[in-house]
């Protein structure tokens, strides 16, 4: 079975599509393939993506749009004769977009940052680890969100999970979304335990919320912004007394 995979960014497996068997996965930017691999997929708990087809380039870099070590995460950069011109009639997305090509000498040959997180396995395979603008910062803890949800749907009771940011400054909390056959009560102590066993504390969301299905974009995306807002009123919190004298100032 051939799984196209055709937006700017990539958009991950479902849990769903991880019981199929042996599957071809293209990994499309901007409507062309890019990476191409066979995998079998339930013996995948990443998503591989390959490595770059003829005529294309795949970079991964750093902020400072250097060549980041293999198994370090960085930006997907593409290049190569396979890259577009530019968004039609948007030149400020076009500029922010599509940079100087680092690595060429010829100033005008462009890459494009896709705002995607990956990065080279030591076999030369790329494994996408999701989306940059999904990465959230609490408590001094950089987070991303699909790896949440990842794990969310290996879940038995679990057939789509979306994880947002609720809230800001001091009380930023993960608030994870679910979509379950199974009842809401038993299906939320199930998951916060199987997240807590597969996560460090700070990975696991705060509220948890089981809906019939996900709003969707037009395009049939999940719309995240139309997500309803959650209950907080369940939210249960252990309270730890301070141990000692630097915590208890702390506390004071």
């Amino acid at each position: 079975m051939s799984i196209n995979i055709s937006v700017n960014s990539i958009d991950t497996l479902n849990h769903h599509l991880q019981q199929l068997g042996y599957s071809e996965v293209g990994v499309q930017w901007n409507e062309l393939y890019v990476c191409k691999e066979a995998i079998t997929l339930r013996s995948k708990s990443c998503l591989p993506i390959g490595q770059p087809i003829a005529n294309a380039e795949v970079y991964i870099l750093d902020k400072n749009l250097q060549l980041s070590p293999i198994g370090v995460p960085g930006e997907v950069y593409v290049g190569g004769s396979v890259l577009s011109r530019g968004y039609l009639n948007q030149p400020a997305l076009t500029s922010e977009r599509f940079i100087s090509h680092p690595f060429h000498q010829n100033s005008s040959s462009r890459i494009y940052r896709t705002g995607d997180l990956a990065r080279y396995l030591p076999d030369g395979n790329i494994e996408y680890l999701g989306r940059l603008d999904h990465q959230v910062k609490i408590r001094g803890f950089r987070i991303e969100t699909s790896e949440i949800e990842a794990v969310l749907c290996q879940h038995k009771g679990v057939r789509n999970a979306v994880v947002i940011v609720n809230g800001d400054g001091l009380n930023k909390r993960l608030v994870a979304y679910l979509i379950s056959h199974c009842s809401a009560a038993s299906l939320v102590a199930h998951t916060r335990q199987f997240l807590k066993e597969r996560l460090p504390d700070y990975m696991v969301p705060t509220a948890f919320m089981v809906l019939e299905q996900l709003p969707l974009t037009p395009n049939g995306k999940v719309d995240r912004r139309a997500l309803p807002a959650p209950d907080l009123t369940t939210i249960t919190a252990d309270y730890v007394a301070p141990r000692t004298p630097t915590e208890q100032a702390i506390a004071d």
